[in-house]
This record gives C-alpha cells, sequence and structure tokens, in this order.
C-alpha cells in the first residue's frame, strides 16, 4: 500500500490530536468547573478541529490551535448560557425557589479547585495555561490572543487571588 502526502499529514494531525487529549481535558475542566461540562467541551473541541483540519497548517502548533478552538467554544457557550439564564421575572421572586441543595451543598472540593472557581474567566484561563499546562507567557498570550503583559497582568493578579485564598483556607 502507497502511502501518499495527504495520508501521512492526516494521521500525524489525528494522532496529534490523540496525544493532546489529556491536556485539553484538563484545560477544559478548569474552564467549565463541572466535569460533565468538560466532557461536552473537550468533545466539541475535537469534532470541531477534526472538521476544520484543512485550516490547520503543518508545522504549526497543535496544541496552541486546539486551545484557542476550545477557548472560543467556550467562550461561546458562556455567552449562551448567559442569554438562557436571562428570565422574564423580577429576581427576588426566586429567592423562595427550591431548597438549600442538600446532596449538591454536601460535596466537598478541594480547596484549590474552590479557589480556582472563584477567579474571573482571564485570570482563571491565565492560571491554568501558564501555572496548570506549563506554557511560556508569551504563548499563553497567543492562545487567549492578547499581550504578554495583559497575560502576565492576569496571572499575577490569580495567583495573588489564589494564594490569599489558600492562606485563609489553611
Amino acid at each position: 500500500m502507497v502511502e501518499t502526502k495527504a495520508t501521512g499529514l492526516s494521521e500525524s494531525f489525528e494522532q496529534g490530536v490523540l496525544a493532546l487529549l489529556p491536556r485539553l481535558r484538563r484545560f477544559a475542566a478548569g474552564l467549565a468547573r463541572d466535569r460533565a461540562d468538560a466532557d461536552d467541551l473537550c468533545q466539541t473541541t475535537i469534532e470541531r478541529a477534526l472538521l476544520s483540519r484543512d485550516k490547520w497548517e503543518a508545522g504549526t502548533r497543535l496544541d496552541s490551535w486546539m486551545y484557542r478552538i476550545m477557548r472560543n467554544l467556550w467562550i461561546d457557550e458562556a455567552r449562551a448560557r448567559t442569554r438562557r439564564a436571562q428570565t422574564f421575572v423580577a429576581e427576588d421572586a426566586g429567592l423562595s425557589v427550591g431548597g438549600d441543595g442538600g446532596q449538591e451543598a454536601s460535596v466537598a472540593l478541594g480547596d484549590i479547585d474552590r479557589a480556582l472557581a472563584t477567579l474571573p474567566g482571564e485570570q482563571r484561563e491565565a492560571v491554568l495555561l501558564v501555572m496548570v499546562e506549563g506554557y511560556a507567557y508569551k504563548e499563553a498570550a497567543e492562545i487567549v490572543g492578547c499581550p504578554v503583559g495583559t497575560l502576565n497582568s492576569r496571572l499575577v493578579r490569580g495567583r495573588d487571588a489564589l494564594l490569599a485564598q489558600l492562606g485563609e483556607a489553611a
């Protein structure tokens, strides 16, 4: 069987996506803060990447391209959730609806997960990409689509907030 250049590229692309899967799942979990939402985000990201594989340029960073797809999908989902959450009744009308959460309220989360979840999205992204995924500031800034100085500022504020919260938890 003769392997064409296009076939080799496709196999390389698919192998690259498979190799990135654990890192993509970790980033999705950090963004979504919910395992089911993170799995959905990861699946949608891979689906989008496979459908758009012709837009990826061989020789460029596949991981950065995939992270950018995931980030854009997450932003779209967050915007859609905001629209879906809008109601036509006064905010006070919902105060007496439902219980105290019972089981959900008793689920214990790790101190770091709780602290990370309180960060604004931009700071959480910076912390996840640099401190968890190990990207250089420049690479993380390219993924997020902001200047390096902006990413550095978000990272410092996020790290300081995490340290303050984790210091209180101890």
